[in-house]
């Protein structure tokens, strides 16, 4: 008995499918999405906008460091680098949330990193595609 073939070209099947169908996102366009989203922790975020969020937020505070360390002093620097981290933490909280939720996941899976080993089970799962079509978080972004 002969197993049939499926061809990777149909919609739902592979990546040329799925891909096909989303446009891609950019620096700018995920973090616009991010910000725009604030402290929404509903719906759904796809990888390129989590990560390039994540790509953001790292040159920002590297640069900040940097800059406000050479123009404020070590103590003025301190309170202006914690300001901008508080304003960077609801919208990355929220993103992260929203990209486990693409993956079918709870949003308080965030939490797993606390035991140690989870954060490398969290790294898998964010790296992972999200569920195509709509799963119990919402439909599919855009």
């Amino acid at each position: 008995m002969q197993t049939p073939s499926v061809p990777l070209s149909r919609p739902g099947y592979g990546s040329a499918g799925s891909a096909a169908s989303i446009p891609s996102m950019g620096l700018l366009a995920a973090v616009a999405a991010c910000f725009s989203k604030y402290i929404q922790f509903s719906g759904r975020s796809r990888r390129a906008e989590y990560w390039y969020w994540t790509l953001f937020t790292l040159l920002l505070q590297v640069g900040a460091a940097y800059a406000l360390s050479v123009t404020m002093g070590q103590q003025a620097a301190g309170n202006a680098y914690s300001l901008l981290t508080l304003l960077l933490l609801l919208p990355g909280l929220a993103v992260l949330v929203r990209r486990l939720h693409d993956t079918d996941r709870s949003g308080w899976w965030f939490l797993l990193p606390l035991t140690g080993i989870g954060a490398f089970v969290l790294l898998v799962w964010l790296c992972q595609e999200g569920t195509n079509g709509t799963n119990r978080f919402g439909a599919r972004t855009t």
